[in-house]
């Protein structure tokens, strides 16, 4: 008897796992179905940030170095927040690499967080689409929590002192005049503002 009541609880386990299995399968498929109106919708337009204060941000990349963005300080970064199941986010990394390679030899820099995806499913997309940009991996979606991230893809423009400073909501080519020149004024600002402050 104790047995058969074994078999069953263990039975009832694995049925149990299958279904929030499922039930996460469907939120991420939802999800993932309302990204393409999200970036039509804001146009990838950068916006100014309103939210105060820059939360952390400590993960790893599929490598297992820790990355803190703390320690980027002195150079204006793009975090985005993404997934390899998201169209709009697939559709707009090269033209995010592709900024990073045009600023090259700048103190700029891209982070992209990967939301709750496994090592192996990042490596296949950036080998597939040639995508070279440095990957961090929020496996349980923490991150996104702290920073409030409602959809995907999601991305903010940090400046050199670590505020941040732009918002950009859904998919963008960020290579268009409007936004890599915004962040090249970003740039240039911060520099002049780090040289008075060492002047004085």
């Amino acid at each position: 008897m104790s047995g058969s009541c074994h078999a069953s609880w263990q039975a009832a386990a694995r049925s149990a796992r299958v279904c929030a299995a499922t039930r996460i399968g469907f939120l991420l498929l939802a999800f993932c179905s309302l990204m393409p109106v999200a970036g039509a919708a804001h146009g990838g337009e950068l916006k100014p940030w309103t939210g105060g204060a820059t939360p952390p941000l400590v993960l790893k990349d599929p490598a297992g170095k820790i990355h803190d963005l703390a320690a980027y300080r002195g150079k204006v970064v793009l975090v985005n927040f993404w997934a390899t199941w998201c169209a709009p986010c697939r559709e707009e990394m090269p033209s995010m690499q592709a900024l990073l390679q045009r600023l090259d030899g700048k103190p700029f820099e891209v982070l992209a967080v990967n939301l709750m995806e496994s090592e192996e499913k990042i490596a296949a997309f950036r080998e597939a689409e040639l995508i070279d940009l440095p990957v961090l991996m929020d496996r349980d979606g923490a991150a996104a929590k702290r920073w409030k991230v409602r959809m995907l893809p999601m991305s903010f423009v940090i400046d050199r002192r670590g505020a941040i400073r732009y918002q950009l909501v859904g998919e963008a080519t960020w290579t268009r005049p409007e936004i890599s020149s915004a962040i090249e004024r970003l740039i240039g600002a911060d520099a002049k503002n780090q040289s008075a402050s060492t002047a004085r």
